[in-house]
């Protein structure tokens, strides 16, 4: 992978406010040892289940929250339809939703309300994974 390409950002929520506030806690490059990220916003699942068929997907953020398909039957979906899913971040409501992350196959949780630093280290731990696994 070459460090100018940039990394696809698959941002699934049905509500804008949520997907800028994920916007604004990683901005284009949230570390510098990463390439820059390319976010293709989805607020419907058809529009996700595009994207994913499509490939080339790097990382999957979804809103646990979301209705009427919520990120983490999407993500669990994601996991067993997918060849090669990419990694999953779930956004949930509250800490006591994380374990529905688990059953959802996530790699990576995170709560609502958006904690920016939280966000981006759980982010750039899947990314630098992703990574580490393109070169292989």
């Amino acid at each position: 992978m070459s460090e100018h390409q940039p990394l696809r950002v698959l941002l699934f929520s049905d509500d804008r406010d949520v997907r800028a506030s994920v916007l604004a806690a990683l901005g284009t490059r949230p570390h510098p040892d990463l390439p820059a990220l390319e976010f293709i916003e989805c607020a419907t699942e058809p529009a996700v289940w595009k994207e994913l068929d499509a490939g080339g997907v790097d990382l999957a953020i979804l809103d646990g929250e979301a209705a009427p398909a919520g990120g983490m039957g999407i993500a669990r979906q994601m996991k067993d339809e997918l060849y090669q899913a990419p990694p999953a971040l779930v956004l949930t409501g509250r800490p006591q939703d994380a374990w529905l992350a688990t059953w959802s196959r996530a790699e990576a949780v995170v709560n609502r309300p958006i904690e920016p630093l939280r966000l981006a280290e759980a982010v750039i731990d899947l990314l630098r994974t992703a990574v580490a696994g393109a070169t292989r």
